[in-house]
């Protein structure tokens, strides 16, 4: 808090008097050292204009607690300054609050400062609830975070901004320190976490710990004051550390990094009371990748490391640009340290996220800034699906609901998902941790994400709702557009606000027009237990007048109740000898089926396909074959199919209409009970000419779920 009353007592000295043009007023230089700690050769100037305007602009304003209001735009640039940003973000803060609450007009902000400063200004002032009414908040946010689009330092500036308001947040009613509070915690430390600007993060949560957690807050407190009191062992291991690697000759700066008391409580609800060495971390700072390793190995190797305890963030940086190793040891006596090993500019992108990066929209090297390490941080994944997602939320309320779901997913995955028209194609997507198929298919397709029917994942069928996780393949199956649409049920595998505003408009646009939906992996729908399935609001299956689900009345049974006897089926088939041919209804074979005959009672001939098993059992057991011959030209035929489809509900209905809009009769059909989410159709068809099956089984195919069509032979005893 010294910062900030220094600031205070140089807020009051520029009220007092007037610099000379063009000299640095006294109130500022403190914010310009700090400046030019970061970027030695910044241009102060427009630094000074930039407070000149805000002072007068501001006179006579004064904030809740009485001082004047310039001490709170100091307060919030020197914040910025001291994490390293560069002099057009430090600028813009100083303005920050002019257009909202003086009479300066952002048009008068771009033309004495220009286009960039201009947009900053813009992008975090808020919107008048004297014309938003209750949604201004929400519509301020959502306002911020598309400027934030197109230039992360919107919100470095506002979370800045937020950091300052709720150090000074005392001075407000009870009730508005608790409103406060939790939009800080529901969103603006969600945003820092993102963002990576871990000073400003963890400053937030114990702030916000302490207005809304007093009793814990206070006991937090007390804990660490009791701890500070005494020694601190990690000093001892510490200096233990250093002598390991100036023997090793690795240059490294060994510090003791305290924890702040949001974690200090969160490790004791975690372990119990903490022990001595539990109240920090040790951090070492080295100049190089490599020495990042070389530390890990002298410390693993001269101390007893605790394994389960080791990450390698420089490998695998977070999704917010965070890198570090994470491990831990115990030492001659059994104390256990934990240890974070990063280089110097590790460090500092660590603490200060994009804000550090500088300004993304000059070349590398501008303004001071380290033009080797830069990179662009204007669109990381997440601010994209955001950004995504919100266009499609006109409800304030629903964003604002969405938006505190979203930021409350503190990781990313990477899932690579297979183009189904060039598998040489993969899609990366960046998903929150917990998306599941449903998730990826929105964020792969937007809205033709309703035509999902089903997913492989590493290569096997899986449900809608399987979690993915970080380096899934990941293959959706589509439907045609427009051919099927997502259930209610979807609502309860969409893990991200692109999926759940997606799948409830086009559930509340659908509503009771009797729309069939896919839903191929909700509970309940779809084939029974025993096999039949409903039909429900299917439109009837043209030139089909019953799908019969046991056996058609034209088909013979066994008077004992076993199951059909085999039948034959007269079929355009002429044998030498001129006898009667029938089909056999073990294979029904079709033309152009190679195919066999035997004789059997009555002197007729049943034909078979070379390939049905009973041709094989009646060869080995002697049984004579008679030559048998397709006629020339088109026939008639009987034909037996099964379908295997990911199940969903409406299935029957659709493949029953394909089968139907190809001209071809439905004798039967049988629904086997689904099995880990796929079922199996079978069906009896009678087609007018048997060069139609390709048409028609590649008909069957095209219906959503469909994945596999074929004849099939009758398993006999």
């Amino acid at each position: 808090m010294s910062a900030v009353r220094s600031l205070r007592k140089l807020g009051r000295a520029a009220l007092l008097g007037a610099s000379p043009r063009h000299a640095l007023p006294d109130a500022i230089e403190h914010l310009a050292k700090a400046h030019r700690a970061h970027h030695p050769g910044a241009d102060l100037d427009i630094l000074r204009r930039a407070y000149v305007l805000a002072e007068y602009s501001h006179r006579g304003q004064t904030r809740k607690s009485g001082e004047p209001y310039i001490t709170h735009p100091l307060a919030v640039t020197l914040i910025l300054a001291e994490l390293g940003a560069e002099t057009t973000t430090l600028t813009a803060s100083l303005l920050h609050d002019t257009v909202e609450d003086t009479d300066v007009t952002l048009e008068q902000v771009r033309e004495e400062f220009g286009e960039e400063v201009s947009y900053l200004v813009d992008g975090v002032t808020k919107l008048e609830k004297v014309d938003y009414g209750a949604a201004a908040e929400p519509e301020t946010f959502r306002k911020m975070l598309v400027a934030t689009g197109n230039d992360v330092r919107v919100m470095s500036i506002k979370l800045a901004d937020r950091l300052h308001n709720m150090r000074t947040l005392g001075v407000m009613r009870p009730e508005k320190q608790a409103r406060i509070a939790r939009v800080t915690r529901d969103v603006l430390i969600p945003l820092a976490e993102r963002l990576g600007v871990q000073a400003l993060k963890t400053e937030l949560e114990d702030l916000v710990f302490a207005v809304l957690h007093p009793e814990e807050y206070a006991r937090t407190r007390e804990v660490i004051r009791e701890h500070n009191a005494g020694p601190d062992p990690l000093a001892e291991i510490a200096e233990a550390v250093r002598g390991v690697l100036r023997e090793a000759g690795i240059a490294a700066e060994v510090l003791i990094r305290p924890r702040h008391f949001l974690s200090v409580h969160r490790a004791r609800s975690k372990r119990g009371e903490l022990g001595p060495c539990d109240f920090g971390r040790l951090l070492i700072l080295v100049a190089e990748n490599a020495d990042c390793y070389a530390v890990l190995g002298e410390l693993h190797t001269c101390f007893t490391p605790v394994m389960s305890e080791f990450k390698d963030f420089i490998a695998v940086p977070k999704f917010n640009l965070y890198q570090s190793l994470h491990t831990a040891f115990a030492d001659a006596e059994g104390r256990v340290a934990e240890v974070l090993v990063r280089t110097r500019r590790m460090h500092r992108v660590a603490e200060a996220g994009v804000i550090a990066l500088g300004d993304p929209h000059h070349a590398p090297g501008e303004d001071g800034a380290d033009g080797g390490e830069r990179a662009d941080p204007t669109r990381p994944g997440w601010l994209e699906r955001l950004l995504e997602w919100q266009s499609q939320a006109p409800d304030p309320d629903t964003f604002w609901a969405e938006l505190r779901d979203d930021l409350a997913q503190d990781r990313e995955i990477t899932v690579f998902c297979v183009d189904p028209d060039n598998a040489a194609r993969t899609a990366t997507l960046h998903l929150p941790a917990g998306a599941t198929c449903v998730d990826a298919a929105y964020a792969r397709y937007g809205a033709a994400g309703h035509a999902l029917v089903g997913a492989r994942v590493d290569g096997r069928l899986t449900t809608l709702g399987t979690v993915l996780r970080d380096g899934d393949a990941l293959h959706l199956l589509m439907a045609p557009e427009g051919t099927s649409g997502p259930s209610p049920q979807w609502l309860e595998h969409a893990h991200t606000p692109t999926a759940r505003i997606a799948i409830r408009t086009w559930l509340d646009t659908h509503q009771g027009d009797g729309s069939r939906t896919s839903g191929p992996f909700d509970a309940g729908d779809g084939a029974g237990a025993d096999g039949t399935t409903d039909v429900p609001n299917a439109a009837p299956a043209p030139a089909v007048t019953a799908v019969a689900l046991a056996s058609a009345p034209d088909e013979r049974h066994d008077p004992h109740g076993r199951p059909d006897l085999p039948r034959e089926e007269p079929a355009a088939v002429a044998v030498p000898p001129g006898a009667p041919v029938r089909l056999a209804r073990c294979c029904t074979p079709v033309p152009p089926d190679a195919v066999v005959g035997f004789a059997v009672r009555g002197g007729a001939v049943t034909a078979h396909r070379e390939g049905c098993p009973a041709v094989a059992r009646m060869v080995a057991a002697g049984r004579p074959t008679v030559p048998v011959r397709w006629h020339a030209g088109g026939a008639g035929c009987r034909v037996r199919l099964y379908a295997e489809a990911l199940n969903r509900p409406h299935l029957l209905a659709d493949l029953t209409e394909a089968i139907a809009a190809q001209g071809a009769a439905v004798v039967s059909a049988e629904v086997e009970p689904p099995r880990e989410h796929r079922v199996r159709h079978t069906y009896t068809l009678r087609l007018e000419d048997a060069g139609e099956l390709p048409r028609l089984m590649r008909a069957m195919r095209d219906v959503p779920g469909v994945y596999d069509v074929e004849r099939t032979t009758r398993r006999t005893p």
